[in-house]
């Protein structure tokens, strides 16, 4: 069984920074993929950051810019970093992997995190 959890959402003011991390557990053998999408109040699930094994990145136009993210292989982590947030960002932030496992190294599954709510708000 693998899981991810993200942490590290909460209210900020804009303008101001946050920074989410997700642990991926369990029985990995590997991960490929790594990102962060949102879903916003009555809004469908966007992608925001992808990175992969080796360390390239896409955002998404929105946040260019302003969001980082980054990953700890050693750790199975990947961080997001969030600075000059704005009240659009406000959103659940889902971690999202694409991985094998031990008992399946050749098959990639795609795992979702439950979730951490960034709220962007004076």
């Amino acid at each position: 069984q693998v899981q991810l959890v993200e942490s590290g959402g909460g209210l900020v003011q804009p303008g101001g920074s946050l920074r989410l991390s997700c642990v991926a557990s369990g029985s990995i053998f590997s991960i490929d993929v790594m990102a962060w999408y949102r879903q916003a109040p009555g809004k469908g699930r966007e992608l925001v950051a992808r990175i992969s094994s080796d360390g390239n990145t896409n955002y998404a136009d929105s946040v260019k810019g302003r969001f980082t993210i980054s990953r700890d292989n050693a750790k199975n982590t990947v961080y997001l970093q969030m600075n000059s947030l704005k009240p659009e960002d406000t959103a659940i932030y889902y971690c999202n992997a694409l991985l094998s496992t031990v008992t399946n190294i050749y098959r990639l599954f795609e795992v979702w995190g439950q979730g951490t709510l960034v709220t962007v708000s004076s």
